[in-house]
């Protein structure tokens, strides 16, 4: 058999099984290479899978392991803390504004329509002791302590929308640095006031029937309509300044806890009760700048002799019969009732 002979026959026999083994190999490869990029795929989507699943949790505010020590250590988000954010930014500040603007402005035009409260029968001339110096001392200890936590209070909570916009980053920065250190320093003196106010003014607050009438009659104040001339009975505190007495007194209870909450990096507190100390004492501000400013407006311009009476401690005997009328009979009838030199 010549060469020729034996090369179609190795063509007719080998070639077939060569090129079965290509295919059978190269379909064996093709498997093996869908079967990896599957599980390539499928490791992938399990990967994305668990990542967002982590994210998910850590949104959340799930807890998980860190090395670092202390209270909440182990949480990377606080979902409380985010949505007291929320409430401070959208309800609390805006609330903040009104109390100024709003109660100022509705006052402002009471003053316009309605005008001061006037004495019926004008100053007598003669002046009957109402406080005594320590209350004088106390009060202004109280008032100008609050004060000036009220003005930095507000330009914390709101200094971002009225000022910052318009001063350079540095003016800001020291606005804020200057605001917070007096917050934080006058702060103490304020709850000393507070604790003195409430001891000693308490046993004078004590709300009586006749009371009832002085809201009726809007305390006397209103000088058109039925309301005008009615002079209700009361002691030696009204019932509008029983009202703020205790507003005082509740509120300022919320706002010195909150604030010693709040002052003191030692205690370590929770974020929970961080933001809860932070919210209650923004709303029990907002409640207490409220009355503050109506407290200035009755005590300044709608009450004819009112401040007077802080600012040497006696009233005028007019005043004393108009306005506080039980009390100036008390103390005639007694024998306490002590005029001014």
């Amino acid at each position: 058999m010549n060469f020729k002979s034996l090369g179609r026959l190795f063509s007719v026999l080998v070639f077939p099984l060569v090129l079965t083994s290509v295919l059978v190999t190269g379909l064996g490869m093709s498997a093996t290479v869908s079967a990896a990029d599957g599980q390539t795929s499928q490791q992938m989507a399990n990967a994305k899978t668990s990542d967002a699943d982590l994210w998910r949790a850590v949104k959340a505010g799930d807890s998980g392991f860190t090395t670092a020590q202390g209270v909440e250590a182990n949480v990377l988000i606080n979902v409380v803390g985010n949505q007291g954010t929320i409430i401070k930014n959208e309800y609390l500040t805006p609330a903040m504004a009104v109390a100024v603007l709003g109660v100022f402005a509705a006052f402002l035009v009471f003053y316009f329509v309605n005008g001061p409260s006037k004495l019926s029968n004008g100053f007598s001339g003669k002046m009957v002791l109402r406080w005594s110096k320590a209350d004088l001392i106390l009060h202004w200890m109280m008032a100008i302590s609050c004060l000036g936590l009220i003005l930095t209070g507000l330009i914390i909570m709101l200094g971002k929308h009225f000022l910052q916009p318009y001063v350079s980053d540095g003016i800001w920065a020291a606005v804020i640095l200057v605001g917070k250190t007096i917050h934080d320093w006058v702060g103490p003196i304020f709850m000393a006031a507070w604790v003195l106010c409430v001891v000693k003014w308490m046993p004078m607050q004590t709300f009586k029937m006749y009371d009832l009438k002085w809201f009726l009659v809007v305390g006397g104040y209103i000088n058109f309509g039925p309301f005008k001339g009615k002079h209700p009975d009361s002691g030696f505190a009204n019932a509008g300044e029983k009202m703020w007495f205790w507003t005082l007194t509740i509120f300022g209870l919320f706002i010195c806890v909150s604030g010693i909450m709040l002052v003191l990096p030692g205690l370590e507190l929770p974020r929970e009760a961080s933001m809860a100390a932070l919210l209650i004492h923004a709303s029990s501000a907002i409640i207490i700048i409220a009355f503050t400013i109506v407290h200035i407006w009755m005590a300044t311009v709608l009450s004819e002799g009112g401040i007077d009476c802080m600012k040497s401690g006696y009233c005028d005997e007019n005043w004393a019969v108009q306005h506080h009328n039980l009390w100036y009979d008390e103390i005639k009838e007694n024998g306490t009732l002590e005029y001014k030199d």
